[in-house]
């Protein structure tokens, strides 16, 4: 029976069966702890908020619905405020200690913020949500780096896949939390208390799974540090560390950088960085992320993450019960999407294509919810559940489906890949406060847009997508199997910036590479039996 989950190598560019085994997917685990952390966070909030003991506590029964929206808005957003500031800060951690202690730390910030939560205080509420925003704000935007510098190139897509994978399982488990705290727990304060300290069990996983992992060998490569880089190398790769791979792939690394600092300078300090993510030949990748990582928020996915039981309602279903269990199948829907993306799909089908058809038919679903709800009347009034309704609620499913398998977790994964190692931390931080600057934009507007816009919410986002789709159509190359070493094939000072120009001049060159290879291996044979 044929393995749907194998992979085919390149021709010429083989390697060892042994770098496929179970470290490299072990570490990725450990380190996605801090992704359950994320997606944890963006799923109870929202179903939180509709629990009444909750509401009583933080003065949300009882008010207006302005000042539900205002209050909502702010209790939500505070996280993102803290997750830009974080993921500043998370730039200079890993950049100066490493990927390992950076994402470490973020555990015991965010564990932090739970604690203030607990106490029941609005101010502290508060100061809580942005401290678990600085922890998620440096881990999000480290882990990808961190996973895909460790990662061999034919399966990394499918290890930083594993951080879409745990942030999914978290975010299921979430909405399921209120809704069964909802269903089984009396309106006191315990009933919030829950789905709130279950906060601290990724905090403190990821903590514990991260003690034995090692450094970024291409991190400790940059920082000069050859010997632990060998070593680190090694391990991950299962490799002794005189094997003629792991000689071969430490040389290609170790070029790698050398070029990047001859093209700049070897004084390396914040203005220099600042400069280098300004030359050409990089600027583009950053444009290239922060366009990714910005439609992924204005498709409208954040939206629905934080306030499902309000877009359920908008659509006419009722009851806080019947919004959170909507919401669960929700979360269900995308995690199972999610799985197949990381999977089967990323590293078989390719970046590129998931991002067209995903954007399809998140579009689609979007026009259709704005259709319905401006017909029904869904924002004014309950309409009936019919056939029109019942067709609303799956059209969210379907939004969920094919955004799970696309613009839910690609825009991470090549933004951690496509920068070169010297400017991969600095690149990604400023392309990731982009993405929490436009979630923070999302998640705060919200709930005025429903209470301004109402059906125009969901054609707004079904606007963006159309643009998203366009974007990833003329300027998102495809990078499967592409070696980080190799981007500058696609992304180098030379190359068009239009996706299919500059595939095929990676393409070229690639084959170009080969043919030299074979060369030279016939030419050692014609030598060998001359000899």
């Amino acid at each position: 029976m044929r393995n749907i989950f194998h992979l085919k190598e390149n021709a010429g560019e083989e390697a060892p069966p042994e770098i496929y085994g179970w470290r490299p997917y072990g570490l990725a685990v450990a380190a996605s702890w801090a992704s359950a952390m994320y997606g944890y966070d963006s799923a109870f909030i929202g179903g939180t908020l509709s629990l009444p003991s909750f509401q009583k506590t933080f003065g949300l029964a009882g008010a207006s619905a302005a000042t539900k929206a205002n209050l909502s808005s702010n209790i939500v957003s505070t996280f993102q405020g803290g997750a830009f500031f974080g993921c500043a800060i998370g730039f200079f951690v890993a950049e100066r200690f490493g990927r390992r202690l950076a994402i470490m730390s973020s555990a015991v910030v965010f564990i932090l913020g739970a604690i203030l939560q607990m106490i029941g205080r609005l101010d502290l509420l508060y100061a809580g949500r942005a401290f678990t925003g600085l922890g998620v704000g440096a881990s999000a935007m480290i882990l990808p780096i961190y996973v895909s510098e460790c990662s061999p190139a034919l399966i990394r897509g499918r290890l930083v896949g594993t951080f879409e994978i745990m942030l999914q399982i978290a975010l299921v488990f979430g909405f399921w939390v209120n809704y069964g705290v909802n269903q089984n727990v009396e309106p006191t304060d315990k009933q919030w208390h829950i789905p709130v300290a279950i906060q601290f069990v990724p905090a403190g996983l990821l903590i514990l799974s991260m003690i034995p992992m090692i450094e970024s060998p291409r991190w400790l490569v940059s920082k000069g540090r050859m010997e632990q880089a060998r070593k680190s190398l090694s391990w991950v790769r299962n490799l002794p560390e005189d094997h003629p791979f792991l000689v071969q792939e430490m040389s290609i690394i170790e070029m790698a950088v050398n070029s990047e600092l001859e093209s700049t300078s070897s004084d390396r300090n914040w203005r220099q960085i600042a400069k280098e993510l300004l030359q050409k030949g990089v600027r583009g990748r950053i444009a290239l992320g922060c366009g990714l990582v910005a439609f992924q928020n204005f498709t409208g996915i954040n939206a629905i993450n934080y306030y499902s039981p309000s877009i359920f309602t908008s659509i006419g279903y009722t009851g806080t019960s019947t919004g959170l269990l909507a919401t669960g199948i929700f979360g269900i829907v995308k995690m199972a999407a999610t799985i197949l993306y990381a999977g089967l799909l990323i590293d078989k089908v390719g970046r590129r294509p998931l991002l067209l058809i995903g954007g399809i038919g998140a579009g689609t679903a979007m026009f259709y919810l704005a259709g319905y709800s401006q017909i029904s009347g869904s924002f004014v009034s309950t309409p009936p559940r019919d056939a029109g309704a019942n067709a609303a609620v799956a059209m969210v499913y379907i939004y969920a489906f094919f955004y799970g398998f696309s613009w839910n977790g690609i825009p991470w994964l090549m933004t951690a890949e496509i920068l070169p190692t010297r400017v991969r931390t600095a690149g990604m931080a400023f392309c990731i406060c982009v993405q929490w600057l436009t979630q923070f934009v999302i998640v705060y507007s919200l709930p005025h847009m429903v209470l301004a816009m109402k059906y125009g919410t969901f054609l707004f986002y079904g606007c963006c997508t159309v643009l998203a789709i366009a974007f990833a159509y003329f300027f998102v190359p495809e990078t499967k199997g592409v070696q980080l070493e190799d981007m500058d094939l696609l992304f180098g000072p030379d190359v068009p910036i239009f996706a299919r120009q500059a595939r095929r001049n990676y393409e070229e060159h690639r084959a170009a590479r080969v043919s030299i290879a074979e060369g030279k291996a016939e030419t050692q044979v014609d030598h060998t039996e001359a000899v």
